[in-house]
């Protein structure tokens, strides 16, 4: 068995508890917040206060899905985690492109300098800095995961960061999580990567439950073995809870509850201490008792968030 590695160390999953699998608690101004400014959450007392409603409503770990070189700020994370007595995993790998400026690192690495960077963040400690120059300071949180983004064009770029990413999961068993655009190729990926050896069990496929409409692409990833992380919750430009709990259901009846994650992917404009509407404590409060309505019963709804988890969040093969 692996153990699922947090900021403040790895734990057994059996005590990670509660978890959302998908969260932003800290993004550095920057190109993110130019491109969109509810990407800016840089107050450490306001991210510390909705951690602590989420732990006084019974959550305990959550996943921070911002990559190094683009507004991570891995020292921060270790502090809330600390402050809060909520694990957090957190991401290296890499975002959508149009996240960097273009004069960005992430342009000019190659693959075994990519590979090495994502590597070393999950095996030793995550860097400090990264985003406006190539990382150099070291901390000693490490990563737990490797986050991606598939947007709706392959080019060389993203080709060489994929299998960067891919390299460094086979070295080092982190899962993958992919962001996936709408009108991108999710099951192309999974060939890319199964073809370089990456097990399709290793891959978590975010959004999917706003981003790919067909049920049966989310089945046939299932089947492969990779999971689904769905998010699409209190979000009603995409569509209403009732909706999302319908998608839900479906993959459950389907036989597929074991691969499902979910989470908020909050940003400044979900979270009640920025001023924001919704909260981390939301699904705790609200969506789990309108999921146990759209007829998934109370113990399969937590596994989403305990079971699964505990076990699709382990790193296998644990560095020092």
């Amino acid at each position: 068995m692996g153990r699922v590695v947090t900021v403040q160390g790895a734990l057994a999953p059996e005590t990670l508890g509660f978890c959302h699998s998908h969260e932003h608690l800290w993004i550095n101004p920057g190109r993110s917040a130019h491109v969109n400014p509810a990407l800016r959450i840089d107050d450490e007392e306001k991210s510390l206060a909705e951690l602590i409603d989420f732990r006084q409503a019974g959550g305990r770990a959550v996943v921070d899905a911002q990559p190094v070189g683009c507004g991570r700020n891995a020292p921060a994370l270790g502090r809330l985690s600390a402050r809060s007595g909520v694990h957090i995993v957190a991401a290296t790998g890499f975002h959508k492109m149009c996240f960097y400026p273009k004069e960005h690192w992430v342009f000019s690495w190659d693959e075994a300098q990519l590979t090495a960077l994502y590597a070393h963040e999950l095996r030793f400690g995550m860097y400090a800095d990264g985003d406006a120059s190539p990382p150099a300071l070291r901390c000693g949180h490490r990563a737990g995961v490797i986050k991606t983004a598939l947007d709706t064009a392959w080019t060389a770029q993203t080709r060489k960061l994929f299998a960067a990413a891919g390299a460094a999961a086979r070295e080092t068993g982190a899962p993958l999580m992919v962001h996936v655009e709408r009108g991108s190729d999710p099951e192309g990926l999974a060939d890319f990567w199964e073809a370089r050896g990456v097990d399709p069990a290793r891959m978590i496929f975010c959004h999917m439950d706003r981003a790919v409409d067909d049920p049966a692409v989310h089945r046939r990833l299932c089947r492969r073995g990779a999971a689904m992380e769905y998010d699409t919750v209190a979000r009603g430009k995409y569509h209403s809870d009732a909706r999302e709990a319908e998608i839900v259901a479906g993959m459950t009846a389907a036989g597929f509850g074991g691969q499902i994650l979910m989470g908020l992917d909050v940003t400044r404009a979900r979270m009640v201490r920025y001023g924001g509407t919704v909260g981390l404590p939301y699904i705790l409060k609200t969506f789990l008792p309108l999921l146990h309505r759209a007829g998934v019963p109370a113990e399969t709804a937590a596994r989403f968030f305990t079971e699964n988890p505990a076990r699709l969040l382990q790193t296998h093969t644990p560095g020092p």
